[in-house]
């Protein structure tokens, strides 16, 4: 397999001390978290990831080549906001499930640390319909703490930068994004994550 001619869809794996963790995380989100690429202004809403054996320190990220119209076009880099969040596995603080938490300019975690579905309902809630929370992951999100565990940052869209696009796009993306978490959630209350967030 050849690398993406787009640098934002191989992330590198080098730094990782435990791989096989990084990649066993990460692969929970790949159908309930949308991907965005600065460099060519595209969110891909439906992709697969891959760990070619010839690029094995690399995540690969495909966009479906069959569902182009689950890829958005000219979304443009000012509508996408670093969060501070930190979607961390349930081991990294000795219990199962899956954590949300801010995470400090050194990487370091907040020592509030609250269950993911619940705290992303109460971010959720409080955002307006206008501007509502609609996370998304870029190059670079997927880190690893302690040389051991690995842990997801978040970005954003903002919906009011993407004046560009039509309603009904931004309409579209805000249902994409949402039913996507939707879908994680049931998956964690039915504990398919725990395995992995353990």
């Amino acid at each position: 397999m050849d690398l993406p001619h787009n640098p934002d869809l191989a992330w590198d794996l080098d730094d990782f001390a435990q791989r096989d963790r990084a990649t066993d995380f990460v692969l929970q989100f790949e159908t309930t978290l949308c991907v965005y690429s600065p460099s060519v202004g595209q969110l891909y809403t439906t992709y697969n990831m891959y760990f070619p054996q010839e690029w094995q320190r690399k995540l690969v990220i495909l966009p479906d080549p069959g569902a182009f119209h689950d890829t958005y076009n000219n979304v443009d880099t000012s509508a996408v906001a670093r969060t501070g969040l930190l979607v961390i596995p349930g081991g990294l603080i000795g219990k199962p499930g899956l954590y949300l938490t801010n995470g400090g300019a050194d990487r370091s975690l907040n020592s509030k640390v609250v269950p993911f579905e619940a705290g992303m309902r109460v971010i959720m809630r409080k955002r307006s319909d206008e501007d509502p929370f609609l996370p998304v992951l870029i190059k670079g999100d997927l880190r690893e703490l302690e040389q051991s565990w690995p842990v997801l940052h978040l970005h954003r869209l903002r919906l009011p930068k993407l004046g560009n696009l039509s309603e009904l796009d931004r309409n579209s993306i805000t249902t994409v994004v949402h039913e996507k978490l939707e879908s994680l959630f049931v998956d964690l209350a039915r504990g398919d994550s725990q395995a992995l967030a353990s």
